[in-house]
């Protein structure tokens, strides 16, 4: 990898560069999905079947599975999944009940009522991608909250294999997780169907979950027909690392995301430039034994950088610039810095919280904004599947206590029948 000494500029380069990964879609791609949304919505089933058909080779004969089917998937699942499954859904499981939050009201003693009432969504589409983008942990990570903000129904749509069923590990996944229904279908039709429903599959009120290009333009381009959890871009990795910090975890934590993609982006800050040629190297020794290891080296080459900062202070100021996706803090007291930390999807303590941890078992969500975003977004969670309401109750005498303040208002705002609504109540 590329070694950087920070100089207040050097390294922002980088930032720069990352940027450029997250330029407006290539206006073909939104043209072909603009088609595929239009051809969905008018024609139904039979457009999405001629679109799987013409994307993935062959229409499964059964498009739709059924909660007992699922529930057949996770008993048939192999015994250490099923258990590691299992204790991954119970600790998420754990960690976002903790984020429910319940509908209140205030009563004053002048009569007057105000509150706010919280409930689940009706209904919930996830998209789950096929192939080698299957990914049993994206199942649990996006049903989970739903299931625990009270989502009445939650659909699934995912890929089928090329011979036409259900990937078992993403079905076993969707029964432990208490997904309602699977629909086997994916790409851009599946969601159109999702967003405007057809003949078979129900309209829901949001779509989350991952997808390549096709997936993300078709969920931007439908926001406001049907929410979205957010258009992600390629993972990140920031790894903060002192001298104590270990060179073969902070390479193996490296690698663990830019082998996700192509496009990813894994750069380490370090105190020690020692420690930086050393984890260096350490990615070269590594690199060769791990299956995805051409993805791995190309991104790490476009994406990936190790930057010498002086101290930490500036480490994080960079991160908080950068707003990773994920970012580690392999430093000797890493409590001492989490009030630093203001931009971050989700954070991971000392040298012993490496980046999968996150991604599969402890129970934080993964699903986590990226490409800078951690700016202004969350990662998913209970609120992701909840609407807000408020109410106001006021008695005839508050509101005619209240009134020509209100009047006055809506009179400065040149909004007449809104004083007028308040004053034929006050004349009454």
């Amino acid at each position: 990898m590329k070694i950087t000494k920070a100089d207040g500029k050097s390294e922002y380069a980088l930032i720069e560069a990352l940027k450029k990964r997250n330029a407006e879609t290539d206006p073909k791609i939104v043209e072909i999905v603009s088609s595929i949304i239009g051809g969905v919505k008018e024609g139904g089933d039979e457009a999405l079947r001629e679109y799987t058909v013409r994307f993935d080779g062959s229409a499964p004969k059964k498009i739709s599975v059924e909660k007992e089917e699922l529930d057949a998937y996770l008993d048939a699942a192999d015994g250490n999944f099923k258990k590691a499954l299992i204790d991954a859904k119970n600790n998420i499981y754990d960690f976002h009940t903790r984020q429910a939050r319940q509908s209140w009201f205030t009563s004053n003693e002048n009569g007057v009522i105000m509150g706010q009432r919280v409930r689940g969504l009706h209904r919930v589409g996830i998209y789950v991608p096929g192939g080698t983008a299957a990914y049993p942990s994206s199942v649990l990570m996006n049903a989970i909250p739903a299931k625990i903000a009270g989502v009445k129904e939650i659909i699934m749509v995912t890929p089928p294999s090329k011979d036409g069923e259900p990937n078992p590990n993403i079905m076993a996944a969707a029964a432990a997780a208490g997904v309602d229904r699977v629909f086997l279908c994916g790409g851009a039709q599946a969601v159109a169907a999702l967003a405007y429903g057809t003949e078979t599959i129900p309209k829901v009120d949001k779509i989350v979950g991952p997808g390549n290009i096709f997936v993300a333009t078709a969920k931007k381009l439908l926001y406001g027909v049907v929410d979205i959890d957010m258009v992600a871009g390629p993972s990140e990795i920031l790894i903060i690392a002192d001298k104590s910090a270990d060179p073969k975890f902070l390479a193996a934590d490296l690698m663990s995301q830019a082998e996700h993609d192509k496009m990813a982006s894994a750069i380490l800050l370090t105190t020690s430039e020692s420690l930086a040629k050393t984890a260096s190297r350490e990615i070269e020794k590594q690199l060769t034994s791990l299956e995805r290891w051409k993805i791995i080296e190309e991104s790490l080459n476009n994406y990936g950088e190790i930057i010498v900062c002086e101290d930490i202070k500036q480490a994080i100021e960079f991160a908080n610039d950068l707003a990773p996706e994920h970012l580690e803090l392999c430093v000797e007291e890493p409590l001492k810095y989490i009030g630093m930390i203001d931009n971050a999807g989700s954070v991971f303590l000392g040298n012993w919280s490496p980046e999968p941890l996150g991604d599969y078992f402890a129970g934080p969500n993964h699903v986590l904004p990226t490409g800078g975003t951690a700016r202004f977004f969350s990662p998913l969670s209970v609120d992701s599947f909840v609407k807000k309401s408020s109410f106001i109750y006021y008695t005839k005498g508050e509101l005619e206590k209240a009134g020509k303040e209100i009047i006055t208002l809506a009179n400065t705002e040149g909004l007449t029948a809104h004083a007028n609504s308040i004053r034929v109540r006050l004349e009454k």
